[in-house]
């Protein structure tokens, strides 16, 4: 595929602005007007970008989708129109466009959706458990929303509809759903996205430093106010700031966040001057926020102030074959940071990951998926690998574990009948455990009491035990 060329599917006099701009960027541009011309362009010269219009006279831009799947090598194609909606967005999301823009076509967006330039071919690949260094190219993307479900696409087309504005946005979803991530797509596709993103959690302060985070404050206004100190809100001046777990925040509170929505304005605390600022507002709750308003917890009018565009985000259980879809993406992001081989998942592993509940959502499969990656040795992934429900795990080669770690040595025979039972004491296999997750996190306490399902505290005081019986850990 080539990293140079960019196809537009769309009238000359709509598109050519931006080929100058192109070509600074070292990239060609080729245009195409109608299928026929649009599919023998791609098979040619294998552009690394597709730009269509859908509403191109004489052009069946679903025949085009359909097409081009088939064709080797596929380029990410996509739709850009001067006026859409959320249903013909949906639509071309399904039949595989990458992305839906509503025009003005800038540099800016299309610099962003252009595959990285091919890699320079590899050294030998080296051992499974031996961690290699990974370049921030091989990294996935951080702002991929995957999934293919329609609950999904529709919150992601209308995501991509606003994306541009600066409307504010309520994301609202169970814990663990990926508001979080959607709040930075959100940004990440603006024209704000070379601007601050600034996210804080109106759950974790109480009201009065809550209140000095948001605004900041002037010297003196308060015991231990020593300098004067910018808010979240100045410091996100010209970009986006997120309010996550808005509900939380003090009805005293909500007055003032309601003047900076309306206004655009507001003072420090202990200060004279206001502050004016040029900043969008993202929000999120897992929460039924209109019960809180009911509930006379949260403001009414801060409530319509927030909810110019509504997004709810579905549970993971509610999404179908996107768990699978998940589980694999995080499965291959894993593997590539800890610089592991490609793993694949058992039939029994993807009938359980399709029957579990996951109240913990996306953000319980993708803790699950690393523990399984790294307890999972050459593959398949099983069940016994996510350490779920009665599942126990053991090495599938037991002559991994180091020697000096084991409570008998394999040279000496047994000296009492329980020493030769196939079965070890719970102490030892707990032993080996732990000191086989350290072994694949290379060391990170706080990664491997994640992987355990245990605390960092306990993780240490095992270890603690292990260092007066000898073993060096």
């Amino acid at each position: 595929m080539s990293a140079r060329t960019v196809l537009f599917i769309a009238e000359p006099q709509s598109v050519t602005g931006i080929f100058p701009t192109l070509q600074k960027a070292g990239l060609q541009a080729g245009l195409a007007d109608n299928l026929t011309g649009a599919l023998g362009f791609i098979k040619k010269s294998n552009p690394c970008l597709v730009l269509c219009r859908p509403d191109l006279r004489g052009f069946d831009v679903r025949a085009f989708l359909t097409q081009i799947q088939a064709l080797e090598g596929c380029p990410p194609v996509v739709i850009f129109t001067a006026s859409g909606s959320v249903e013909q967005a949906t639509e071309y999301l399904e039949l595989g466009a990458r992305d839906y823009w509503i025009e003005p076509l800038v540099w800016e967006k299309i610099r962003l959706v252009l595959p990285a330039p091919e890699p320079d071919p590899e050294p030998e690949p080296i051992a499974r458990n031996t961690p290699k260094s990974v370049s921030p190219s091989s990294v996935p993307g951080k702002f991929k929303i995957i999934g293919r479900h329609k609950a999904v696409l529709r919150v992601l087309a209308l995501a991509r509809q606003v994306a541009g504005s600066k409307a504010t946005v309520l994301i609202s979803g169970d814990s663990g759903t990926g508001k979080e991530m959607f709040a930075r797509y959100l940004h990440h596709n603006s024209n704000r996205t070379d601007k601050p993103f600034v996210a804080i959690n109106c759950a974790a302060l109480p009201e009065h430093l809550l209140e000095s985070e948001l605004f900041g404050h002037e010297k003196g206004a308060f015991t231990g106010a020593i300098n004067r100190k910018l808010g979240k809100f100045e410091l996100a001046n010209g970009g986006t700031i997120l309010l996550d777990e808005i509900t939380e925040m003090d009805l005293g509170l909500q007055a003032k966040l309601l003047r900076v929505l309306q206004e655009s304005e507001f003072d420090r605390v202990g200060g004279v001057e206001t502050v004016h600022i040029d900043v969008r507002v993202l929000a999120t709750t897992n929460r039924d926020i209109e019960a809180t308003v009911r509930e006379g917890k949260f403001r009414q009018d801060l409530f319509y102030r927030l909810n110019v565009i509504p997004l709810t985000l579905p549970a993971l259980k509610d999404r179908g074959d996107d768990v699978l879809l998940l589980a694999e993406y995080f499965t291959n992001k894993f593997t590539a940071t800890y610089g592991l081989d490609p793993l694949v998942f058992s039939d029994n592993a993807k009938q359980w990951l399709m029957k579990y509940d996951w109240p913990g959502n996306v953000r319980e499969l993708q803790n699950l998926m690393e523990r399984a990656v790294l307890l999972a040795g050459q593959g398949p992934i099983q069940t016994k690998h996510f350490l779920m429900g009665d599942e126990q795990w053991m090495p599938d080669d037991l002559s991994e574990i180091d020697a000096g770690q084991q409570a008998v040595s394999e040279s000496a025979p047994p000296s009492t009948p329980d020493e030769a039972l196939s079965v070890m004491p719970i102490h030892e296999m707990e032993k080996r455990l732990i000191l086989k997750s350290l072994e694949e996190t290379t060391g990170n306490r706080t990664r491997a009491a994640e992987l355990l399902g245990i605390s960092v505290r306990t993780l240490r005081n095992k270890l603690n035990e292990y260092k007066k019986q000898g073993v060096d850990v």
